[in-house]
């Protein structure tokens, strides 16, 4: 059964006389075999010595295939290995992947993402000009089950630097995929790990990691977030259970932020979720057709935000929709 922490799951400090790297890369894996090779091989390729980076795959009790095997065939003995007894589902295996982490900067690489060339050089360099950092983050490419570039994200400044009122800015919207990010492992001590939800879980994180800490940032593009249907939030998209979290998500953020900001953050995180329910339930139309999954996600979509403009969006997407109808029951009439 999944532990669902109800606080922030506490992070041990490496036990004093244990090697340091400065690195850990931690790659928590549940079922993603078809993408892992490209993960652990974006890694690798720009690694250091197992002295300057600690890189393991923490692997959720997956059952798609022998992940001991295929992480020794790739790894060659230079990724360790931990398998969870039973799964546990992802926040507990993220608390395992911090919690079993020994270097100063920790990464959490989900098994079908992956890093692009100089994102560990760039990330330290950026830790070492800004100590006061408590975390650091690249812009990033989201791209498809085959590796096609979906969306480029836009920078959020020009230069590499410290972010200016970022607590503002992230609380308004997530703006950071794990792949993307880097966070001090004396941060995860002082915090504490993910807890309360499995979808906006880090959208949270990076917001209480911003009420305590700078954080940094270069706009090289040096991370892939990987977008596919297997995935947790592939699941979530086709029930509109995405929405429900990043609703709960967003009271989770409102208790960072200053009290009188509190109420125009909320108004805007609510009108740009609906929009990307819209988003998701237009995208769900054209690869699946399927009707439900799109109302769904347009009732929840409602549920945050109320406008003209969003109504008339939800107006041309029935139109589409509709047109497409009778064609779609024609063919389930003759082929089913």
């Amino acid at each position: 059964m999944h532990y669902i922490p109800s606080s922030p799951p506490v992070i041990k400090p490496v036990p004093a006389g244990q090697d340091r790297p400065l690195w850990s890369v931690m790659i928590p894996v549940y079922n993603c075999s078809q993408y892992l090779p490209e993960t652990l091989e974006s890694v690798l390729q720009q690694a250091p010595s197992a002295e300057h980076m600690q890189i393991e795959v923490v692997d959720d009790a997956s059952t798609d295939t022998d992940v001991a095997a295929l992480v020794e065939r790739i790894g060659k003995g230079r990724i360790k290995y931990y398998r969870q007894p039973q799964n546990v589902g992802s926040l507990s295996n993220f608390e395992t992947c911090i919690n079993r982490s020994r270097g100063e900067l920790v990464h959490l690489l989900h098994g079908d993402d992956k890093v692009k060339p100089g994102y560990y050089e760039k990330i330290a360099k950026l830790f070492h000009t800004y100590p006061e950092a408590g975390a650091a983050f690249c812009r990033f490419d989201t791209v498809n089950e085959v590796g096609k570039v979906l969306n480029r994200i836009q920078p959020e400044r020009q230069e590499d630097g410290l972010l200016s009122n970022w607590l503002i800015r992230i609380g308004e919207q997530q703006r950071i995929q794990y792949a993307a990010i880097s966070v001090r492992r004396e941060v995860y001590e002082k915090l504490g790990a993910f807890y309360n939800i499995t979808y906006g879980e880090d959208w949270e994180m990076w917001v209480r990691i911003a009420r305590h800490y700078a954080v940094a940032y270069t706009p090289e593009v040096l991370a892939e977030y990987r977008r596919h249907n297997t995935s947790i939030s592939g699941q979530m998209f086709l029930t509109a259970r995405y929405l429900q979290q990043l609703t709960k998500a967003m009271e989770m953020v409102q208790e960072h932020l200053p009290a009188d900001q509190r109420k125009t953050v909320i108004r805007k995180s609510r009108e740009h979720y609906a929009y990307y329910g819209l988003i998701v339930a237009r995208r769900l139309w054209k690869k699946t057709n399927n009707y439900a999954s799109v109302q769904v996600n347009i009732k929840e979509a409602l549920r945050m935000h109320q406008s003209f403009g969003l109504y008339k969006e939800i107006s041309w997407l029935y139109m589409r929709m509709y047109s497409k109808l009778p064609l779609l029951y024609l063919r389930d009439k003759l082929f089913r």
